[in-house]
């Protein structure tokens, strides 16, 4: 069994569907230690886009529900840590953070493409042995991130995906629809 890990994924149960903030979704792991962990949720694109948070930003990339802490803050991870200073690389080319004024220059520029980047309204956050509590109640299970490019993914089918790529018994769940009521 994996154990949580910086660049692993957490993916959410389907035990856990009545969890309005996490259910059907896919956590990137980006800090993990006996203290804490921290994570973005790869698949819940918001309605807002970059220049809609950021007036003096002319960019138009799509903004992610990252988590239900600190919605008020802008996250981002990246995988151009040479345009980008002071980036905190968290595993296999994924980087996260970096200098803000750099990354607008970047923006403004279009020295960018949406496939090197993504943005996050809050983080998902654990704080020590809650998320090894939650793993050991069957809330979610980890896997080791196989995509080649996390900023390229289908947000709509990588929770599906994840659970047919586990099997057994969670093939039958990878096909039920959104809304367990309309089965």
């Amino acid at each position: 069994m994996l154990t949580p890990k910086k660049g692993r994924l957490l993916i959410a149960e389907p035990s856990i569907l009545n969890d309005d903030s996490f259910k059907r979704t896919t956590v990137l792991l980006t800090e993990h230690s006996e203290n804490s962990t921290v994570g973005f949720i790869l698949n819940r694109p918001l309605q807002y886009v970059l220049e809609d948070l950021i007036p003096d930003v002319d960019c138009n990339f799509t903004v992610y529900q990252g988590g239900p802490v600190e919605q008020d803050n802008l996250y981002f991870i990246h995988r151009v840590p040479d345009l980008i200073d002071d980036s905190i690389e968290v595993a296999n080319g994924i980087y996260w953070g970096g200098n803000f004024d750099s990354l607008k220059n970047i923006l403004n520029n279009n020295l960018i493409k949406p496939t090197d980047i993504r943005f996050f309204l809050g983080y998902s956050g654990w704080g020590a042995n809650q998320l090894n509590e939650e793993l050991n109640t069957s809330s979610w299970f980890i896997s080791e991130n196989d995509f080649q490019n996390v900023f390229t993914i289908d947000e709509e089918s990588i929770w599906k995906k994840m659970l047919l790529q586990k099997g057994g018994k969670y093939k039958i769940w990878a096909n039920a629809p959104a809304d367990i009521n309309m089965n």
